[in-house]
């Protein structure tokens, strides 16, 4: 029997990941990564569960991936009380580990060395998408020279991508937090560095993610108006926030800006093309949940095809695809709005809410059980 062709359009970790778990599944795939790859430059940094990370594993993307994961143990929050007094309002702390922390460019150039091990993978350097249409039963892509045929297109571009628009329309939960992520890595005395915080300023949110003990990964979210300001500006506040945690700070960096919305897709899926990642949701940054979204979808849409491969069908089948988004789509847009609420409720700066927000989270973090329930939601998301 013929192998089933997939064409996964885009360079990002989310086409590359989904490569490289698909292609466990005996498909032929076409990895489009276009003329460049941005990420590989990037000073970004992924935030992954434990959950998450034992996948990883099982795709054995690279024995060098251990060395290129930082652990934290344990989470703080803050809040900022007074101007520039800072109160813990929660500690999490288990025997297994929050979260892991990695350089995007790092796990990016891992996985472009495991795909070009991988005989079922082609990959397409300095290739353009035209279009993408119906013939016969397959799916027709268009490149400038050629034209091949797929039982299913996977689009990991993101919201914006022109094919995106072309093929779906714009039916989405959308909201613009008029903010930015300001991005940048900053070197440090050596410390035991494996507590992640996160400050509530009175107008941003602030985190610090280590990344080893002499690196720490700053995420800044700022209303827009702070994020145009000069970078000398930018580096100062930065480490007059981040001098109570590490001393003698360097940028190691350069600082970079992403715009912050909400994003949640009504369609996931048309005439055997699914869209996937970014595409689908695009959640705020306080709760380091982006990829760990993208990485249970994975986990679903892998059983989905290996299920119906099994049972002989065409694994682009709308019944497929339909089974697929069943089992997501309500669990993203639950856990999509779920972090929307966080992001809103740590937005409000009336004072006598502030006192009285302050106060149920302290109450909390003498609660083990409401700590169990934080952690399961963060590490596997929403399971029903």
């Amino acid at each position: 029997m013929e192998k089933q062709k997939i064409c996964i359009i885009g360079g990002s970790l989310t086409g590359l990941v989904t490569a490289i778990c698909l292609s466990k599944l005996n498909f032929n795939i076409d990895l489009i990564v276009g003329k460049s790859n941005k990420n590989v430059k990037s000073n970004r940094t992924i935030a992954i569960s434990e959950h998450s990370l034992n996948f990883l594993n099982k795709l054995n993307i690279s024995k060098s991936l251990k060395k290129e994961i930082w652990p934290c143990s344990a989470m703080k929050l803050y809040a900022e009380v007074k101007k520039e007094d800072f109160l813990e309002l929660f500690e999490l702390n288990k025997d297994k580990k929050i979260l892991h922390m990695m350089k995007n460019k790092k796990i990016i150039q891992l996985m472009f060395n495991k795909i070009k091990k991988i005989k079922s993978i082609s990959v397409k350097n300095n290739e353009k998408v035209y279009e993408i249409t119906n013939v016969g039963l397959l799916k027709t892509v268009k490149f400038k020279k050629k034209i091949n045929k797929y039982n299913l297109v996977i689009i990991c571009t993101g919201n914006n991508s022109s094919l995106v628009k072309n093929i779906f329309e714009n039916r989405v939960i959308e909201n613009s937090y008029e903010e930015s992520a300001i991005t940048t890595i900053l070197k440090h005395d050596s410390i035991k560095n494996q507590t992640a915080r996160q400050i509530f300023l009175n107008d941003a949110v602030l985190a610090l993610l280590p990344i080893s003990n002499i690196e720490t990964s700053i995420v800044w979210s700022v209303k827009k108006a702070v994020s145009q300001k000069n970078k000398l500006y930018i580096k100062n506040k930065i480490k007059f926030y981040a001098k109570n945690y590490l001393n003698n700070i360097k940028f190691i960096e350069k600082i970079e800006h992403n715009e912050l919305n909400l994003l949640i897709r009504k369609n996931y899926y048309k005439d055997r093309v699914l869209l996937f990642g970014d595409a689908l949701h695009r959640v705020h940054p306080l709760a380091g949940q982006g990829f760990n979204m993208i990485i249970r979808d994975l986990i679903i849409l892998e059983n989905t095809l290996k299920k119906n491969i099994t049972l002989g069908l065409d694994i682009g089948n709308e019944n497929v695809l339909y089974e697929f988004t069943k089992v997501t789509k309500s669990r993203n847009l639950i856990y999509s709005l779920g972090i929307d609420f966080l992001k809103n409720f740590f937005s409000i700066k009336e004072k006598n809410f502030l006192h009285f927000r302050n106060k149920i989270i302290t109450t909390l973090n003498k609660n083990n059980e409401a700590k169990d329930i934080f952690f399961n939601l963060a590490n596997k998301g929403c399971e029903f």
